[in-house]
């Protein structure tokens, strides 16, 4: 076993393989750029090394400063995480040629399936079924064209390189396969720095189910069962499961055997993943599913195989690589339960889930496991750290573990009731509302589900007067718990002559509210909100209400729903015309990637302006309104959040 290892990520997975690490006394190195100076990999960490500036570019992804990095503090092997480096053959060869341990698959097993249209190739040779689809070298458009309506609409063009739905367009119609082939070259190529496409059948009612795999370097491959990981938006998954819904014993079989196959036809060693798309318009039958491709390193939804086969991954991983056979032979490793990993990211899912930053003011995750069911938390940030633009917006993966599928979803239902956040956007209440949707508490899911109930699934209720009661008593600190040695901070009820009465006003949204809070002498307040409210007393100050305070706001938890309140300054001056109709700002920091429209052009509501760029996805800016364009942003400029992109001519009447 190694004595020292050299992280080369950030975040939960650098924090989720130190744990491992330490576990087995092997000593940890962690990485970090200017953005992460103060995160929490590095205090779990036994060292740290700075590598350089935010920008992943400048940091995360030079293999040359993350190698000086390993000599420097005497580490004997480079553990890549997931993402970043992880799938970078040219880095292993470099990590190699410095006399260090790659922890992962070897450089030639990377590059045979780091390029969908060439694994696929390879795939057909050992026997396993691919999609149907072009995966040629050619790229004219006239050709892609010409396959697409050989294969028949609708397709699916996918970036050849690199995953997580970057570079990916469905196609309904040869009509729009032009731009959306643009679309997908250059998020590609921004992504993966490679521009070039495949284009497949899409199938109508996809299910994503992959299996584990795991090779050592004396020929062993085994397989881990499969996850269920069709429950995604824009095609990247949220919520994934394992063993998959439904699953049948020959389908089982069928793409178990298929998995280890293609593990096999390459040699491979390490912990893998044999990505497979199955029809399951008919159910799921031996003879209909395909696979589409192989993640060369450890997966983020890990965490529910190590759940049913009480294996530990990156043990495995680190073992492997240090010259072990694997631990168990397959006839060794057994399922048992069910199990569920949440991804809680900081993002706007009723603004089309796009990605949020801010700082983490009040972050709470439950404190003890449901009723019957264990429980993980795989995070990489604590209460005041900030979701910074430049990274990924994962918050954390809530992982549960029960005897059955309806235990371990109910388990993960009060886990997220439980979750509590504040000081950025997140998607807390829609994971609730998605693991309680009918269809996906049957196990009816497959890829389009979000999609064809996203509106229901992101719909948040108005918050209720008594609601709205909780956020004006939080925010006036009413029975906030004063100093110890202070007897006069538990009256909070008192007063001399008169009832103890405080006026404050709150915003929700576009809402402006008034509220009196007055004190009664009992301990309890009454809360009274002038019109179009109804005056509301509230409950017990002990039990009432359940918030969080940070600078300017307040945040009142009812499940998993947080309302979130602004808290005016009553000393600052109001700046309301900034937000007026007459303006286009940023929804969050990025790349003015492409514009579509010029001063003095007159444009309609929903016309497409400009593309922004923004964590390597394309999001386009709209109109949201008729008018014409006074200024529009450069090609090309990089905005943060709340820039203006877009000013209209005034209206005149």
């Amino acid at each position: 076993m190694f004595g020292k290892i050299l992280i080369a990520n950030r975040g939960e997975i650098a924090c989720r393989v130190i744990r491992t690490a330490r576990r087995l006394g092997v000593r940890t190195v962690a990485v970090y750029s200017d953005a992460d100076a103060c995160a929490l990999h590095l205090e779990m960490a036994d060292e740290a090394v700075h590598i350089g500036p935010s920008p992943v570019g400048e940091s995360y992804l030079r293999g040359d400063g993350i190698v000086t990095a390993a000599l420097a503090t005497g580490a004997e092997a480079i553990h890549p995480g997931y993402g970043f480096l992880s799938e970078n053959p040219d880095f292993v060869d470099q990590v190699a040629a410095a006399g260090l341990v790659f922890i992962g698959p070897s450089a030639a097993s990377i590059r045979v399936m780091g390029l969908k249209d060439a694994a696929k190739r390879l795939m057909e040779k050992a026997g396993v079924p691919v999609v149907p689809g072009y995966h040629g070298e050619a790229q004219e458009i006239v050709l892609l064209a010409s396959k697409a309506r050989e294969i028949g609409y609708p397709v699916l063009i996918k970036a050849r390189a690199g995953g997580g739905g970057k570079g990916m367009r469905r196609v309904d119609h040869p009509d729009d396969f032009s731009e959306a082939l643009s679309g997908a070259r250059r998020e590609a190529k921004a992504a993966f720095g490679d521009d070039r496409v495949l284009v497949e059948k899409y199938v109508d009612k996809p299910r994503h189910i992959e299996v584990q795999v795991f090779g050592d370097n004396f020929g062993n491959a085994v397989h881990l069962f499969e996850r269920d990981c069709s429950a995604q938006r824009r095609h990247q998954k949220v919520i994934e499961e394992a063993p998959a819904p439904g699953m049948t014993p020959a389908l089982r079989k069928a793409m178990t055997e298929a998995a280890v196959k293609a593990a096999k036809a390459i040699n491979y060693s390490g912990a893998g993943t044999i990505e497979f798309i199955v029809d399951a318009s008919q159910g799921l039958k031996a003879d209909r599913f395909w696979f589409m491709e192989m993640n060369t390193r450890l997966q983020v939804e890990h965490p529910v195989t190590e759940m049913i086969t009480g294996v530990d991954l990156v043990e495995w991983q680190l073992r492997v690589a240090s010259g072990e056979k694997l631990p168990k032979t397959q006839d060794e490793i057994t399922l048992s339960g069910h199990a569920f990993e949440a991804r809680l990211y900081a993002e706007d899912a009723a603004k089309g889930f796009l990605p949020a930053t801010g700082t983490l003011h009040h972050l709470k995750f439950p404190d003890a496991a449901p009723e019957n069911a264990a429980m993980r938390i795989e995070t990489g940030v604590r209460a005041g750290d900030a979701i910074s633009p430049f990274y990924d917006p994962m918050i954390a993966k809530l992982v549960v573990h029960a005897k059955d599928r309806a235990s371990a979803l109910n388990a993960l239902r009060e886990m997220l009731a439980r979750t509590e956040v504040a000081g950025s956007t997140v998607n807390t209440a829609f994971l609730a509302a998605l693991a309680s949707d009918a269809d996906f508490a049957a196990g009816d899911v497959d890829t389009g589900l979000i999609g064809r109930h996203q509106e229901a699934l992101t719909a948040i209720p108005a918050p209720s007067d008594e609601t709205i009661a909780a956020a004006a008593l939080a925010a006036t600190d009413a029975g906030a718990a004063g100093p110890a040695a202070d007897p006069w901070s538990t009256l909070s009820g008192y007063a001399h002559f008169h009832t103890l009465v405080r006026r404050i006003r709150l915003r929700h949204g576009e809402e402006k509210i008034l509220a009196r809070v007055s004190a009664r002498p009992d301990g309890r307040f009454q809360v009274a909100l002038e019109a179009p409210h109804d005056a509301v007393n509230t409950h017990d100050l002990r039990t009432m209400p359940h918030a969080a305070r940070w600078p300017g706001h307040v945040t009142v938890f009812e499940g998993a729903i947080g309302y979130t309140f602004t808290v005016p300054d009553p000393l600052a001056k109001a700046d309301e015309a900034g937000a007026a109709a007459g303006s286009l700002r940023a929804p969050m920091p990025g790349l003015v990637k492409l514009v579509r429209a010029a001063a003095g052009d007159a444009v309609i509501k929903g016309q497409p302006l400009l593309i922004l760029e923004a964590m390597k996805m394309e999001h386009t800016i709209a109109a949201p309104h008729d008018g014409v364009i006074a200024e529009i942003a450069a090609e090309g400029a990089q905005v943060s959040d709340g820039t203006v992109l877009v000013r209209f001519e005034d209206v005149q009447g």
